[in-house]
């Protein structure tokens, strides 16, 4: 395990992302907690390959939500709704993942949904190059359902409790710290305990990211006794 500034960890998960050799784009993960800062480093990433010549898609699970409606049949701050009620995963695999993994044709479609209208979309179909990158957030990435669809997994940790802070602050314009605190402690974070329970991310990563500290993050492969460490 090793902790390092942030330009070190960038610069080895884009190591890790050029050192993927498969036949079609390589699809990259990037999996953890409401809060946990995934959104952030899959930005960062995204950014650092493009530096580096890849063509990047970005694309995350926020565009594939199911719409409102049909969201919260088990209450709105049900935990197992959210873990099996918030994500159309049939789509994103039919129109995005499918298409750009082995035997794909390499026409996909980066959404289904718009969060800010509340309504299903259908954006046009876009060619991708065999040699690009798919980098995607989101929380429960790596859930049975998805899992072989990747090329690469990043589990982006953080303590729970430490995510309700976090949310306070990032929603603080749009929602009363009692409703965050609320809509965390009831759904999200018994959610995630039930996604760690029944789908056992971190075993199923690559590399694991603690990013409680964004600015001196530690990170780890979590699949072999191979630490992707700093200057090797």
């Amino acid at each position: 395990m090793v902790q390092g500034t942030r330009d070190e960890l960038l610069e080895r998960l884009a190591e890790a992302v050029d050192a993927v050799t498969v036949a079609h784009p390589t699809r990259v993960a990037v999996d953890g907690p409401p809060a946990a800062g995934k959104t952030t480093l899959a930005d960062e990433l995204a950014a650092v390959l493009r530096e580096q010549g890849r063509h990047v898609i970005r694309a995350t699970i926020d565009d594939f939500l199911f719409p409102r409606a049909r969201r919260y049949p088990r209450g709105e701050y049900s935990a197992e709704g959210c873990y099996h009620d918030t994500h159309d995963k049939e789509a994103l695999n039919r129109v995005l993942l499918d298409p750009l993994g082995p035997g794909g044709d390499r026409r996909f479609q980066p959404a289904v949904y718009d969060r800010d209208a509340d309504a299903v979309l259908s954006p046009p179909v876009t060619a991708a190059p065999a040699d690009a990158v798919l980098v995607f957030d989101g929380v429960f990435l790596l859930r049975p359902e998805l899992i072989d669809r990747w090329d690469l997994r990043i589990f982006v940790s953080a303590a729970l409790e430490k995510t309700v802070g976090r949310a306070v602050i990032r929603e603080r314009r749009v929602s009363t710290r009692v409703d965050i605190e609320r809509r965390w402690r009831e759904r999200y974070i018994p959610s995630q305990e039930l996604y760690f329970a029944t789908a056992r991310p971190t075993q199923h990563a690559d590399i694991v990211v603690q990013n409680d500290e964004p600015q001196r993050p530690v990170w780890e492969s979590a699949r072999s006794s191979e630490v992707l460490a700093a200057g090797e």
